[in-house]
Parts: structure tokens; sequence; C-alpha cells
């Protein structure tokens, strides 16, 4: 799930902000861009994001800047004449370097050694302004889960629609080939001298009638798209579950396709694989 969060902590002259972004995955990777300072705390940072995000790439930048106008980096400045001088030698003497591209080789900025009481006070400073920033992602994250939880419960709804058109045309296709059959039946004893009995049409019927049965899968689908519903109303997060079912509602709707002998049943069927696959897109994103 897409997300975004930020947050900024002003105290005894330390100005320290905090910017969380996440993309879609089907698991939890983190990234974070951390000050000397507070990469010292890494693994606290990440138990304080795998708290509240389940799935999803997080990347992380925090920050920092120390009283005085200090950013707890410095330029090498034996580096940086070093790089020039080797540069002009190169070039010929012309001078048309920029500072800034200087400045991105490695080595040229460093981080400054700041006093060790001054670094210890940074970390309860980080962990309220990460703690923020998650605050502000998690509610980012509630309300596109709300958009996402309107879309799957219009597919959902979708769904079942269709299936009641399948269970309330499924009937008719056995009757309908039962029509055809004996249709098939009165062309052939009437053009030839063949004598076909009841018994053989009702059994031919009967065997059609058991290839196209899809009452199973018609009850199992439905059952699948009760649980689904609840797991979207619930509190928790769920999408891996959902996933599952989205799964199980796709096999059983391939199936009735698979059996089912009648134009309507299949138009049905097409749309709602659609909706289906529209399920897949919108789960991909939720945690």
């Amino acid at each position: 799930m897409t997300g975004f969060g930020s947050s900024t902590v002003d105290r005894d002259g330390v100005h320290l902000s905090v910017e969380i972004k996440s993309v879609n995955n089907r698991y939890l990777k983190l990234s974070a861009r951390l000050p000397d300072a507070v990469a010292r705390f890494e693994s606290e940072v990440e138990k304080l994001v795998r708290a509240r995000v389940a799935r999803g790439t997080v990347q992380m930048s925090v920050r920092l800047r120390f009283p005085g106008g200090q950013s707890g980096y410095r330029i090498d400045t034996e580096v940086l004449n070093s790089y020039q001088q080797q540069l002009l030698a190169m070039d010929e003497g012309r001078s048309d370097i920029s500072l800034a591209s200087l400045l991105q080789l490695p080595g040229v900025v460093a981080e400054a050694e700041l006093p060790e009481e001054l670094v210890n006070s940074v970390w309860p400073i980080a962990e309220e302004a990460i703690i923020r920033a998650l605050e502000h992602f998690h509610d980012f994250r509630e309300r596109e889960g709300e958009s996402m939880r309107i879309d799957l419960q219009k597919q959902c709804d979708a769904i079942a629609s269709h299936l009641s058109e399948i269970i309330a045309v499924a009937p008719q296709v056995i009757s309908d080939y039962r029509d055809k059959l004996l249709e098939r039946v009165r062309r052939l004893t009437n053009d030839a001298s063949i004598s076909v009995s009841p018994n053989d049409v009702i059994r031919e019927v009967a065997l059609f009638a058991d290839r196209c049965d899809i009452n199973e899968e018609t009850t199992r689908l439905s059952s699948h798209m009760d649980q689904f519903r609840r797991m979207l109303d619930g509190e928790t997060s769920q999408g891996r579950k959902l996933e599952f079912i989205g799964q199980e509602m796709f096999r059983e709707i391939n199936t009735i396709g698979s059996k089912a002998n009648s134009v309507d049943v299949a138009h049905c069927v097409v749309e709602m694989k659609a909706s289906i696959e529209r399920i897949r897109e919108v789960l991909q994103n939720v945690e």
C-alpha cells in the first residue's frame, strides 16, 4: 500500500525532520537514510516501523541539524583540493568544474565529530519524530484503505449479481438441451427408420445435467464471498487472507465456466473474471 507521513521536532536547539514514503510490496522492506547520530539506533528505528507496518517498501529519510546551525557534516578541504587538482590536470587547466559536482565525490563531505553528550540527546528526539511520522503515515494509509475497501466491495457485489443470474438460468440450460435433443430425435425418426427409446433420451439428459451441475460451485462461491465481505468489514489487516479467498473464488468461477454450456452463463463468467482481476490488482496494495 502506498503511503506518506512526515514530522518535525525542535528541542534544545536540535532540529530533526522525518519523511516516510511507501510503495507496494507483498512483504515489508525498509530503506532508511539516517545521519550518524541516528544510524547507531538503526535497530530501534526498524522496530518502530515493523510494529506499525506489515507490508510495503518503506523509505525513510531523517534530517538533523544541531544548535548553532551545525548540520553534523563537514567538508574535507584536503580531499576537495586533491580532486580539483587532478580534474584540472586532466582537463588541461580549464576551470569550469562546478563546486556542486565536486561535493558529490566520495570523501568530500564527511560526518563532523560532535560532542558525545550532544549525540546522545538525539535519540529521544528522533524516536518522537519517527513515531509522529508513522502516525501520519498510518492515517494516510487508513484513508487509502477505505477507498480500496469500497472498490473491493463493489467488485464483490458485481460478482454476486452475476452469480444470481447464473443460478437463475442454470435450470433453463438443461431444459433447453432436452428440447433440442428431442427435436433432433424427432427429425431422425422422421427421416429414417430409427427407433429411439424415451429412456435413452432421459438417460442422455440426466448425463448432461450431471456434467453441467454447478450447484456445488455456486454454493462454495457464495460462501467465499460471504467470508470475503466479513474480512473487508474487519478491524485488522487481512491482505494475504483476502488474496487466498480471491484465488478460491476464481477457481470456482473458472469451473462454472467450463461446466455450464450456455452463452448467458459464459457472459456472466467473463464479467466475474474481470471483477476478480480487479480484486487482485487492489489486493496487491492491501496490508
